[in-house]
């Protein structure tokens, strides 16, 4: 087909991949986040919440201005990463992959955080009961109990991730085949007058928010009938 060119593919592969990635590494990051913030009790614990929840209100740009600042070889963390292990992340697939891990973590945290609020009390005081250990009553009780969070987490995490737009441009660029996604490449493309391509891009990331969300309609809707 025609309008399914390299250029096209590549963008897309780019794209999901980046998500794949970013939302399998996100999943064990949220799931320990989560655990801290629902079952253990430390000093600054408010701190680390809005932390992790700053990404929500914050402007892309700012987030995306300081990953800029951050892994740029002119700077302290980004000339020691340099130095000392030869990596560079400022525009490159693996500071993509960083700064999207850092900007959809309250994506995956907070439904996390809601599943395990909610698994009873009682089954984890009988794992313990029992001799299980924390890892293990995690593993096999908390986790099991919270598939619907663990599934709306992911899928909105992989969404999200998906379509941003401003930490992506700031830290990945546009260099074709290895960080230019989808969103990014519509904005290129419209600048380049090429609506076509550009209405490609778009009706992709539309079909796919539009099936994301009417799956987790479904599966929302099945366990509420359940529970």
């Amino acid at each position: 087909m025609e309008f399914l060119t390299s250029e096209f593919l590549d963008t897309l592969k780019v794209t999901f991949e980046l998500a794949f990635i970013t939302t399998f590494l996100l999943f064990f990051i949220g799931v320990g986040l989560a655990y801290l913030l629902v079952f253990v009790s430390f000093p600054f614990k408010s701190v680390l919440q809005v932390i992790v929840s700053m990404p929500l209100v914050l402007p892309p740009s700012v987030l995306g201005f300081y990953f800029l600042m951050a892994f740029s070889p002119l700077n302290a963390f980004g000339a020691f990463l340099k130095e000392y292990f030869d990596i560079s992340l400022v525009f490159t697939f693996e500071g993509l992959v960083i700064a999207s891990i850092i900007f959809s973590l309250p994506f995956m945290v907070g439904p996390l955080q809601s599943a395990f609020s909610s698994v009873p009390k009682n089954l984890i005081e009988v794992s313990y009961t029992l001799g299980k250990s924390k890892f293990i009553t995690l593993l096999r009780v908390i986790i099991p109990n919270s598939k619907v969070g663990i599934f709306t987490g992911s899928m909105v995490a992989f969404a999200h991730t998906v379509g941003e737009f401003g930490v992506v441009m700031m830290i990945g660029g546009h260099k074709k085949g290895e960080t230019l996604v989808a969103s990014i490449a519509i904005y290129d493309e419209l600048e380049a007058l090429n609506y076509t391509l550009a209405h490609q891009y778009a009706f992709v990331l539309f079909a796919l928010s539009f099936i994301i969300l009417l799956v987790l309609f479904f599966i929302n809707k099945k366990f509420a009938y359940q529970g």
